[in-house]
């Protein structure tokens, strides 16, 4: 298994993958910014049990990895909108990806408690 810091990017595709994603929220924040810009209010409200401090944390580190990008509009009061980046655009196919295992093991769990 290869080993990195925060600053060396390891040659292997899924150790990088699994880095990026890593945040225990990520997929879910990527999710709701698939189809258009999200305000912080909104996405604290879609996401149940997660604490403002650390959505600021995670939606930081999903900028700062590239995936997302944060716009801030010059009005009183401020306006802040969240958007998938050109980057993050190419992950929505592994979201699909994600969202169709996930029902198949929906059902798979279903399935064994009958």
């Amino acid at each position: 298994m290869a080993t990195f810091t925060k600053h060396t990017v390891p040659d292997c595709p899924y150790v990088t993958t699994q880095k990026v994603l890593s945040g225990k929220w990520s997929i879910i924040i990527l999710h709701l910014l698939e189809e258009k810009a999200v305000r912080f209010n909104e996405l604290h409200r879609q996401i149940e049990g997660i604490s403002q401090a650390t959505l600021t944390k995670q939606l930081r580190q999903l900028e700062e990895d590239g995936l997302i990008t944060r716009k801030v509009y010059a009005q009183v009061p401020p306006k802040v909108e969240y958007e998938l980046s050109g980057l993050g655009q190419e992950f929505i196919s592994v979201l699909d990806q994600i969202s169709i295992f996930g029902k198949k093991y929906i059902e798979f769990v279903k399935e064994k408690e009958i």
